[in-house]
């Protein structure tokens, strides 16, 4: 069925040493759509200057990817590893001058750095290079850090949830139109103490969840959450007993995480509309 959404434009900016956390940028964009894009009437639309920029001369290639880029762009990630970039005329890098565009133009900018073991050949002066930017960075706001692909993504739906709630969208909710069951899908997780070691040290475990809320116009009965693939590495921790999720509600769906796993994380929800079994599919991975 077709709906009315506003389109906001996400770009993807960093050096080219970093191609897997420039795909888990774009993932997580992509399962915030599948989650969240009709009921919020928002729809992302990922921008990466290697599969978007269109082929155009009369400027050097920086200055066209800000034209067709930055300048368009509603939210901008950027993302470092271990390089900077390569200089151009008005920046220490390309990845450099995009951030700096995009914040003389008031776009909001989430800057990430990779925590992850450095390449055995880094370049160590351009490792020097962006632990300075870094750290002229560390004075103009909150920096951001990731030591994997998938920390990333939680990272990016976080940034993309505080954004879409500062949005001042022009379309209306047709709320005569809205659904009879309509559910928002949102992952969470807290960072929390296990035990202690035996010198009295802390040791972590991180608590995950998911936040499911019926935005609909009506009750949803006989509710089932499950993983919607036994080989996921979601586990869900209910009891299994269908129960009533209320019109405006939110429940708290409890999950874990195990090693392994070969397929996505998608969370399926069941439940009875007028009289007839429903069922849908969130990633939450």
């Amino acid at each position: 069925m077709a709906y009315v959404a506003q389109v906001l434009r996400v770009m993807i900016a960093s050096p080219s040493d970093i191609p897997d956390a420039r795909d888990a940028v774009e993932k997580a964009v992509l399962n915030w759509n599948d989650a969240n894009a009709r009921s919020k009437q928002i729809i992302l639309q990922p921008w990466r200057w290697e599969t978007s920029a269109v082929p155009e001369l009369g400027d050097r290639p920086q200055s066209l990817i800000n034209a067709q880029g930055v300048d368009d762009s509603d939210i901008v990630f950027a993302l470092f590893g271990s390089r900077l970039g390569s200089p151009t005329p008005d920046a220490v890098s390309g990845t450099v001058e995009e951030i700096e565009r995009a914040l003389q133009g008031g776009t909001p900018v989430h800057l990430y750095f990779s925590t992850a073991p450095l390449p055995n050949d880094v370049d160590t002066e351009q490792l020097d290079g962006l632990r300075a930017f870094k750290e002229k960075m560390s004075s103009r706001g909150l920096l951001g850090e990731f030591s994997n692909t998938s920390q990333l993504e939680h990272e990016v739906w976080k940034a993309i949830e505080h954004d879409i709630a500062r949005v001042d969208a022009d379309t209306p909710v047709l709320q005569s139109g809205s659904p009879k069951v309509k559910f928002r899908v949102q992952p969470r997780e807290e960072r929390e103490i296990r035990d202690y070691d035996s010198k009295g040290r802390p040791r972590y475990r991180t608590r995950h969840w998911v936040e499911v809320t019926n935005e609909g116009r009506e009750d949803a009965k006989d509710v089932v959450f499950e993983p919607a693939n036994p080989q996921q590495r979601m586990h869900v921790l209910t009891d299994g007993v269908p129960t009533v999720v209320h019109a405006g509600q939110t429940r708290t769906v409890h999950v874990e995480y195990m090693f392994g796993g070969d397929s996505e994380d998608i969370l399926r929800i069941k439940w009875t509309e007028d009289g007839e079994a429903r069922d849908e599919d969130f990633h939450v991975g």
